[in-house]
């Protein structure tokens, strides 16, 4: 819990003053019982009424000040808990939004759901629980025993007696059930991923009649899951029934001894009476100190996944490299080479260069680096070997806001969010409606507006569920237009278009956005044959590269594409 230190630091003032108040609460709580002997070995003995009606007054101001006292401090001790969770978790969502792609590749997008929700949660539980209890058992237990030394002494060492084998309960639970709150919020990781599979792809689950098959294979986590869930609430389990023993046992001493004592004439029935009170106080105090410990261990072991993330170096700092001045080139990249795992090459020694408002093209099977090459582009990775320039400058010495500022994207597999039209076009950007309707224009998306009474005010659901895979690759399109990009990036963007759709958004690229530099992966040849430079990649590397007539006299595979594609007669531009 240390490492979540800096975030309680600036509520120092206003803890110490929760406890202060917890401190009153629970001193109020300590005299009741000593007042109560009071009341019975002084006033009701001696017939002195006044001193009863003192004692009971003074009894029932402790109990209204010790109920007055832990509600406050319990009301301050939520607050605080909630506002030091609520800046762990807005750092630790800042810290994930500016993950790199490799490091949320490594951390994944299941794992930062449930840090950001559970671990957080369990980081909130102690800090409020430990304001609460955590200061108000241990005075209650001290205390308590303080009072109980000084009413009978040799009554007292039994209680103390007991402490250590409390102690050593509480360790072993501690040391032993750690470990396992922390596997048990790994595999929580692995529900997480397992249930957000099966809701995005519930449609192709019952298309393809794989319900059961996902039950089992959601049932093999889930029992995974609580089996370490079991595990580890059996180690803790034994905390309280252990504890409850050990006092228990101190307290049927307690009763037999006080008997015997008070059949000797060695103490007062008050005193007995007032030490089962204190007795009852250490029995509830002891019982608090386990329950924080037993926390204590899940939220220690939530804190340690909270505390990876945010001490995670950032990853792609700015570099200092060799820039190109007055380039003419506006993208380049140089002997290109990368690895996603560092085992084996996506993209090898790659090469080309655009001018400004020339159009790539990028056309491969499946899995041989063209999205790997757009991730590079826009620094979601960097690379191995080599260098990408924009203008002459290596996107590595350029700052991410800037870089970003750039393009204008369409990823193969993007997103609508739940709102309306304008919304998904504008994103967030302070773009006015005119522009708006202009890129919906531009992207062949004129007609949703139409078919729509509200135009761009009509409702989008939630991931474009009532819109059609041609409506929603239109609206991405706009997105990325209507911010005037200096470089559009179209990832297999026109899949879901018919062929006269598609032309029409060539068509509208060519005559509208002269100066933007297009890079657009397609597995139609049609959608590439009009760019100035194709690239044909197999395995991560260039089996072909040129205009399209160029490949298709040079280039086997691609020939065979167009053909099939095309046919002998729609090959020539």
């Amino acid at each position: 819990m240390k490492k979540i230190y800096p975030y309680i630091k600036p509520f120092i003032g206003y803890i110490l003053l929760t406890l202060l108040i917890k401190v009153a609460a629970s001193m109020a709580d300590l005299i009741i019982p000593y007042l109560m002997e009071s009341i019975l070995s002084v006033g009701a003995e001696a017939g002195n009424a006044s001193k009863v009606y003192l004692y009971g007054s003074l009894m029932a101001l402790c109990a209204i000040l010790g109920l007055c006292f832990n509600v406050l401090a319990n009301r301050m001790s939520a607050v605080s808990a909630g506002k030091i969770t609520k800046s762990i978790r807005h750092d630790l969502f800042k810290k994930t939004m500016h993950f790199s792609a490799r490091q949320m590749d490594a951390v994944t997008v299941s794992s930062a759901e449930s840090r950001l929700t559970s671990d957080t949660y369990n980081i909130n539980q102690i800090l409020a629980r430990v304001q609460r209890i955590g200061i108000r058992a241990p005075i209650l237990l001290v205390g308590g025993i303080a009072m109980m030394l000084i009413i009978d002494a040799g009554l007292a060492l039994i209680p103390i007696a007991l402490l250590p084998i409390i102690a050593l309960i509480t360790y072993f639970v501690t040391k032993h059930s750690i470990p396992l709150y922390t596997k048990q919020q790994t595999i929580l990781d692995r529900v997480v991923r397992t249930v957000q599979e099966n809701i995005t792809g519930v449609r192709v689950i019952k298309a393809l009649s794989k319900t059961e098959h996902e039950k089992e294979r959601f049932n093999v986590v889930n029992s995974e899951l609580n089996d370490v869930g079991e595990k580890a609430g059996t180690i803790t389990a034994i905390t309280m029934p252990a504890s409850s023993l050990v006092l228990n046992l101190g307290l049927t001493i307690v009763v037999i001894l006080g008997a015997i004592r008070v059949r000797g004439g060695h103490t007062e029935p008050s005193v007995i009476v007032a030490f089962l009170q204190y007795f009852t106080l250490i029995l509830n105090a002891m019982m608090g100190v386990t329950r924080i410990f037993v926390m204590w261990s899940k939220a220690e072991a939530s804190a340690q996944r909270v505390a990876e993330v945010l001490q995670l170096p950032e990853d792609q700092p700015l570099q200092d490299v060799e820039n190109i001045e007055h380039s003419p080139a506006h993208i380049e990249f140089k002997d290109v080479t990368f690895s996603y795992t560092g085992c084996g090459e996506n993209i090898s020694h790659l090469s080309f260069r655009l001018e400004k408002g020339q159009t790539l093209g990028i056309l491969g099977s499946t899995g041989s680096g063209k999205s790997t090459i757009l991730n590079l582009l826009m620094r979601l990775y960097d690379v191995n070997d080599g260098q990408i320039l924009l203008n002459g400058q290596d996107i590595r010495s350029i700052e991410p806001a800037q870089l970003t500022s750039k393009f204008g994207i369409v990823f193969q597999n993007d997103f609508i969010a739940e709102g309306d039209i304008a919304h998904n076009i504008r994103f967030f950007r302070d773009i006015p409606d005119e522009k708006l309707t202009i890129a919906a224009q531009h992207a062949q998306a004129e007609s949703i507006l139409a078919e729509k009474e509200a135009g761009l005010s009509s409702a989008v659901a939630i991931r474009g569920n009532n819109l059609s895979g041609g409506q929603k690759q239109r609206l991405l399109i706009a997105r990325a237009l209507a911010g005037d990009p200096e470089i559009l990036v179209l990832d297999d963007a026109s899949s879901a278009l018919d062929y006269q759709t598609d032309a029409l958004l060539r068509k509208a690229l060519r005559e509208n956005y002269r100066n933007t530099t297009t890079v657009l992966v397609a597995q139609r040849v049609s959608s590439l044959r009009h760019a100035d430079l194709i690239l044909v990649l197999s395995d991560g590397q260039v089996i072909g590269c040129g205009t399209h007539n160029d490949l298709m006299d040079s280039c086997e595979e691609y020939r065979i594409i167009a053909h099939t594609q095309m046919g002998a007669e729609g090959v020539q531009v």
